[in-house]
């Protein structure tokens, strides 16, 4: 698989300077975590589900969730397992097919979000062969108390059927949003994955439920960081889980809770500039009507607090999501500049665009996570921004 492969090739060579590399799901975990991109969830109990999942591949979606948990009822669980081993069956027969043509399998990383920890063996057990088909497990309200089961049923999944399989556990639990129980489950979720660290591919955070335990909810003009409880939840998983020192993990970006609004509180949060040749007006248009501005505004503050990727509860979301991953040239070039060999001294140095002052040591750990980003979302062309990009992937 590879980020913008549904594009053309021809328009992918005229938008990039390094394009995205290819991946496949056995690829090395900090590549994955990585390159998850916009994970899009999809209710387990959908009855052409392996359809949708080919549908959504070939428009550019590589990580998503089937879900068991939230997102249907208490009594459909039993239903949606069902579903889940007959739709992996025919994921299966479509993907030897694909193999005798000579092709790859076309599937993007694949997770299933369970409710419980025997849900994992069983579930594998259930699935049989096409267990080869899946990437991990999504983990909800974890904490050291209650993940602990999980991951030891993910650990007895992995030896029975002789496949890799990761966990992304979901920070949702109130005991890590409220102020007196933080410092203490948080300790306790690093001390875990510490011990797992091999099979943890990202922690997710689970912002809509921060928002209930209070009975709010935001609108589709204020991003999490507006909403300070959620904004100090998001600052403390990071400073204790995301940490650049080798111990951190990947911390992926909250769900956008998107949905059509009347009228509009505040301006709109998109800058005209970039929009002001060809399409460009009309797109911003269509963003700013269907209120994906904020979702916008909400990706680029993710990535300057440490968060990377993003849940995504809608297919137009995706797009958004992964044309502001792509690294820009000049970060592109002041992480290069940064990571020269003859820099490990360390040192100041004016940057080749020379607007700002890159110092070698207090910047190498973002040059690192710029650079791995670049091999996975690639590296745009010095004339080529968002616009372009989110034009191209939305016409595939």
């Amino acid at each position: 698989m590879r980020h913008f492969g549904h594009v053309p090739a021809a328009v992918r060579a005229d938008l990039f300077h390094r394009e995205p590399a290819e991946f496949t799901a056995a690829a090395p975990a900090a590549t994955l975590a990585t390159a998850l991109g916009a994970t899009l969830y999809s209710p387990a109990t959908r009855p052409r589900l392996a359809e949708d999942i080919r549908k959504q591949a070939a428009r550019g979606v590589v990580s998503m969730v089937l879900c068991l948990e939230d997102s249907i009822s208490d009594d459909e669980v039993e239903a949606g397992e069902a579903n889940l081993v007959r739709q992996f069956a025919d994921l299966a027969g479509a993907d030897l097919a694909r193999a005798a043509e000579g092709e790859g399998s076309g599937l993007p990383l694949l997770f299933v979000r369970v409710r419980e920890p025997r849900q994992i063996t069983d579930l594998t057990d259930r699935l049989g062969e096409t267990v080869r088909l899946l990437s991990g497990f999504v983990l909800p309200k974890f904490t050291g108390p209650r993940g602990r089961p999980f991951l030891d049923a993910l650990r007895a999944a992995e030896r029975t059927h002789g496949h890799r399989l990761f966990a992304m556990p979901v920070l949702e639990s109130p005991d890590l949003l409220h102020r007196e129980t933080r410092t203490e489950t948080l300790a306790g979720i690093a001390a875990l994955t510490a011990e797992h660290r091999e099979r943890i591919l990202a922690l997710r955070l689970g912002v809509t439920d921060f928002c209930s335990a209070y009975g709010l909810r935001r609108s589709p003009h204020m991003t999490a960081y507006d909403i300070r409880i959620v904004a100090d939840v998001i600052g403390d998983v990071v400073n204790v889980l995301g940490r650049a020192d080798g111990t951190g993990f990947t911390v992926t970006g909250p769900v956008w809770e998107y949905f059509r609004s009347g009228e509009r509180m505040f301006k709109p949060q998109l800058r005209r500039s970039p929009f002001l040749e060809g399409r460009a007006e009309e797109l911003r248009t269509t963003l700013i009507e269907h209120d994906l501005d904020g979702l916008l505004r909400e990706i680029e503050l993710d990535r300057a607090n440490g968060l990377l990727g993003k849940t995504c509860i809608h297919p137009s979301h995706v797009v958004p999501v992964h044309a502001l991953s792509v690294v820009t040239h000049e970060e592109f070039s002041d992480a290069e500049d940064i990571l020269r060999p003859d820099r490990d001294g360390g040192g100041v140095l004016r940057s080749a665009y020379t607007n700002k002052m890159n110092e070698v040591k207090p910047h190498r750990a973002w040059a690192e996570r710029t650079l791995r980003r670049a091999e996975v979302f690639g590296v745009a062309r010095e004339d080529i921004g968002f616009v372009e990009l989110l034009t191209a992937g939305l016409a595939g």
